[in-house]
């Protein structure tokens, strides 16, 4: 199988973590990377499985030997990003690999890897249902929300560098336009 990685990046609350794990189920040649996070666990979340979590230090340390594809200081002290070993890791494995990343962090992919990585986008119907679900999880402050919504309607303005959109309006429509895009990329071509 080709080296291949398909790209999920949306605004916080569009959904893009919801539409992975389906498709995880119902793709076995899919592998989903692991991202790496200084920020702190939540309720229920498992070191390794959903994410590297890694103390500000060790980010960084990574940061300066070269070993992220992709990183960003997505809010203060709080980093995100994408190791080069893990892509590796899945592809040694003979999988393709799937990521869920921010906005800038999937640009950044696209480029490093262009033509094996296919970008999609997930936006919500609006910023009013996005903050509605991001209340929902009850999972930040209210600080916390209103950030992610400002930085949400910032992202939006990033849909166009995409080569795909979903458009987030149900879980099943979007899914089932995950399922055609992703059939599509994932076609050997002879």
């Amino acid at each position: 199988m080709n080296r291949k990685i398909v790209i999920f990046s949306a605004p916080s609350g569009a959904g893009k973590t919801t539409i992975v794990k389906k498709l995880l189920e119902s793709y076995p040649e899919l592998t989903f990377s692991i991202s790496a996070t200084t920020r702190t666990k939540r309720t229920g979340e498992v070191d390794e499985k959903d994410y590297y979590f890694l103390d500000e230090a060790t980010f960084r340390q990574n940061i300066q030997e070269g070993g992220f594809v992709e990183y960003e200081e997505v809010y203060d002290g709080v980093f995100y990003g994408t190791l080069k070993s893990e892509i590796e890791r899945i592809w040694q494995n003979h999988q393709v690999v799937v990521m869920d990343v921010d906005v800038k962090g999937g640009l950044s992919i696209k480029k490093a890897y262009q033509e094996q990585a296919l970008g999609i986008f997930v936006k919500p119907p609006d910023v009013a249902t996005l903050e509605r679900r991001l209340r929902s999880r009850n999972t930040d402050s209210e600080e916390s929300i209103r950030k992610r919504i400002a930085k949400a309607e910032y992202e939006l303005t990033f849909e166009k560098d995409f080569e795909k959109v979903i458009l987030n309006d149900s879980l099943e429509h979007a899914v089932e336009q995950a399922k055609e895009i992703l059939n599509e990329f994932l076609v050997i071509k002879a």
